[in-house]
């Protein structure tokens, strides 16, 4: 897959989950990839493993950041 895909892609992903939260719309991150693979499958896959990733990430940095929150409350 070329790099300006991917490239977009994770842009995209990036600007759409940052407007999810803003927006309070979970759903927005569907709606997009849906109008993506309208008119390229490939760079739809790319945008879905993207937002799943920074999500996970998101996610995973929460929690991390309460964990050392809580740990460093407790000392």
């Amino acid at each position: 897959m070329s790099s300006l895909a991917q490239s977009l892609a994770e842009q995209l992903a990036i600007e759409t989950v940052d407007a999810a939260d803003r927006l309070g719309d979970e759903t927005l991150p569907e709606t997009i990839a849906r109008s993506v693979g309208a008119s390229s499958p490939t760079t739809e896959e790319l945008f879905r493993t993207s937002v799943r990733t920074i999500m996970a990430e998101r996610r995973a940095r929460a929690l991390l950041e309460s964990i050392i929150a809580e740990k460093s409350g407790s000392s």
